[in-house]
């Protein structure tokens, strides 16, 4: 009898040797981050045209924008990044600078009264998240 109780204490210790919380082994919980999504609005009244989306898989961060600025060109901005590189921008300038002229003749016209707040005039937006694509 001894001996079967000697034997279930090596037992015992060897079982806590292995599991140093009494028996309880703690695993450090990680969630792999990976998204993507996409949006953009075009207001033909406003002009506001514009666009971005965006891949996440784990560290790795990849993505582009567009605007259209108030000189007629597009501004494109691809960017990335990672735990190596860190951030990356490349931006672009697409198309020619162009500016309205005036004229001293002719007053010019009043602006348009604004439209405030979602689903007024005849412009367009979307979104697009996909949290586990």
């Amino acid at each position: 009898m001894i001996k079967i109780l000697a034997l279930l204490a090596c037992l015992a210790v060897a079982v806590f040797a292995q599991y140093p919380g009494h028996g309880y082994e703690h695993k450090e919980q990680y969630a792999h981050p990976k998204y993507k999504f996409e949006y953009g609005v075009k207001d033909p009244h406003t002009g506001d045209h514009k666009t971005q989306w965006e891949v996440r898989d784990g560290d790795v961060v990849k993505g582009q924008y567009t605007l259209h600025e108030a000189d007629g060109t597009e501004r494109v901005v691809d960017y990335k990044s990672d735990a190596h590189n860190g951030f990356e921008a490349d931006v672009k300038k697409v198309g020619h600078a162009h500016h309205p002229q005036h004229y001293a003749s002719h007053p010019a016209p009043a602006p348009a009264p604004a439209h405030y707040g979602h689903g007024h005039g005849s412009g367009a937006s979307y979104v697009n998240v996909d949290k586990h694509y």
